[in-house]
């Protein structure tokens, strides 16, 4: 096998639930064997993707090429940024909850500075309730800064809030966005959260709320952005106007 990434499975530990089988959408396990899990298409694996191995109860499944530190949840080895999509592909096993704000910019877009202070406190609130239910939580924010970061994330959208991998929006829908235009120098649309019928540049708490606790609770299971990713020309004329406009001799002043 000359692929670097592919999940190996140790049969000593392995309770052939079929969890992962039934996890992985990339074609890697043979199905016809369910529940035993074995490998058929390694080269489908997704690269540095951990769904499989974080959603297996026995700790049974590691990586060939790992290197990031992460571990089997109930075996010997701990978390990191599981699929390439967001880092968190199918992470949460058991009860733990992984949210992450991923943006463009925190200093002048108020779409995004504005859904940050909703999901900070929509957070505030939830984490010390999911934490004495027995749920390990986790918040990360993370600025698309480059155009590399948002190819490493499978980033489609600004502001995006992803849950345990999932994206909390099953489609993307885009209006002008002002802020993010100025810094740019370039026509650049946002996203706009669609709740109730209604259409919001900044997310109301109760939609945020509702989707955590769902994606945690219930999880959906679709949306995960593994899957083939070309960055959008939205965002590519974003990050080309602001790499123009910063190494502009005036400092941008003049764009």
């Amino acid at each position: 096998m000359a692929k670097k990434w592919y999940p190996v499975i140790d049969y000593a530990v392995c309770k052939e639930c079929g969890a992962c089988i039934k996890k992985c959408s990339h074609g890697v396990y043979d199905a016809s064997k369910a529940p035993s899990p074995v490998v058929r298409n390694p080269e489908s694996c997704v690269d540095h993707c951990h769904g499989c191995g974080s959603l297996c109860p026995a700790g049974a499944i590691t990586y060939v090429g790992e290197d990031t530190g992460w571990t089997p949840p109930k075996g010997a080895r701990g978390n990191a940024d599981g699929c390439g999509c967001s880092g968190a592909c199918g992470e949460a096993s058991g009860k733990s909850v992984l949210v992450e704000y991923l943006y463009l910019d925190l200093q002048s877009c108020d779409r995004c500075i504005g859904t940050e202070r909703e999901l900070d406190e929509v957070m505030k609130i939830l984490t010390p309730a999911l934490k004495l239910s027995g749920y390990k939580v986790e918040y990360k924010k993370i600025e698309m800064k480059t155009a590399e970061l948002a190819e490493k994330y499978k980033f489609l959208s600004s502001p995006t809030i992803r849950v345990n991998g999932i994206d909390i929006c099953a489609s993307v829908s885009e209006n002008s966005c002002g802020c993010c235009s100025d810094i740019s120098g370039t026509d650049v649309e946002c996203r706009v959260f669609e709740y109730m019928g209604e259409s919001y540049e900044v997310p109301p708490r109760e939609m945020l709320a509702e989707a955590i606790l769902k994606e945690t609770f219930a999880p959906s299971g679709g949306g995960c952005a593994c899957g083939g990713y070309e960055i959008p020309q939205n965002l590519r004329a974003f990050y080309e106007g602001k790499k123009k406009k910063s190494g502009c001799s005036c400092g941008g002043s003049c764009c």
